[in-house]
């Protein structure tokens, strides 16, 4: 496969950026060539288990088109004396000596600025949402169950829902009691409690619920799941807080630094497409390619 790697992203840069050059066809027989070099079938087949697809052919593809930049790379490097600088990733492996020409050639040809302090911090007042912690809930419930397909059932879970929530309303205290007897739900050993819950641990249908309630306490009404109906005791909400910029801003400039880069690459390729003779598969790199 082709790895390009800037030094300070370490070894392990994924490749998709290098690969992802657009739409493309491969006929079933014919050479392909690059600049008068030939891609071998075998290398080709070697190379899909780099690409796995739901379609053979559509494996055979990805993996012709990372062998054709691979070849245009390393000409390119090669007409130009890069020589190779093997680094080693945190795990121990070491880049193979055309991985290394690879890299060493982007890093001196695709130079990209760094994202500013003030990009960063215009990004999070964008995207504050994503810079939070989730809401908290901490839970009990009593799980009557009903298969949603039978309607008789699901009548029957509803009233028993609504007959325990009049209980409680006049005794709160027995919420653990009743749980232990009457919920089909494991948590019903300790109580109906589930801890604290976050958005996305639960059913959407129940995480509804819980998040429409304006103060903790007993919901009036039962819930309706894909499971049943439930008896629901909010007894703390620990609401969303957003994270301060200084906490996130190193991982803002480090997604804004790598979307560049990506970028950077992509175009970086078009070029060498562009001024390439490819024969036997055609590249569409932004918009631009040549091929024969």
């Amino acid at each position: 496969m082709v790895t390009v790697t800037p030094r300070a992203r370490g070894v392990k840069q994924t490749k998709e950026a290098l690969c992802n050059v657009g739409p493309q066809s491969l006929p079933l027989s014919g050479p392909i060539l690059v600049n008068g070099v030939v891609i071998e079938r075998a290398a080709i087949g070697r190379e899909t288990q780099n690409h796995p697809a739901a379609k053979p052919i559509d494996a055979w593809q990805a993996a012709a088109r990372a062998l054709v930049i691979r070849e245009l790379l390393l000409q390119e490097a090669r007409s130009r004396g890069v020589v190779s600088d093997p680094l080693r990733d945190e795990e121990g492996r070491i880049e193979t000596e055309e991985e290394a020409i690879i890299r060493s050639l982007v890093e001196r040809d695709v130079q990209v600025p760094r994202a500013t302090d003030s990009e960063c911090r215009r990004y999070y007042e964008q995207n504050r949402a994503r810079f939070s912690s989730p809401a908290l809930f901490e839970v009990r419930h009593i799980l009557l169950i009903a298969d949603p397909s039978d309607s008789d059932a699901c009548e029957r879970a509803r009233v028993e829902a609504q007959a325990i929530i009049a209980e409680l309303v006049a005794a709160p205290h027995l919420f653990a009691e009743i749980a232990a007897v009457r919920s089909a739900c494991p948590s019903a050993s300790s109580g109906g409690n589930l801890g604290q819950i976050s958005r996305g641990q639960t059913v959407p249908e129940f995480e509804a619920a819980i998040e429409q309630l304006a103060t903790p306490g007993l919901c009036r009404e039962p819930v309706e799941t894909r499971y049943g109906f439930h008896v629901v005791d909010v007894e703390r909400m620990i609401e969303s807080i957003g994270l301060p910029f200084e906490a996130v801003r190193t991982r803002i400039a480090a997604w804004l630094d790598d979307r560049v880069w990506r970028t950077a690459q992509r175009h970086y390729i078009a070029e060498l497409v562009s001024r390439a003779t490819i024969v036997g598969i055609d590249l569409n790199v932004e918009g631009g390619s040549r091929a024969s």
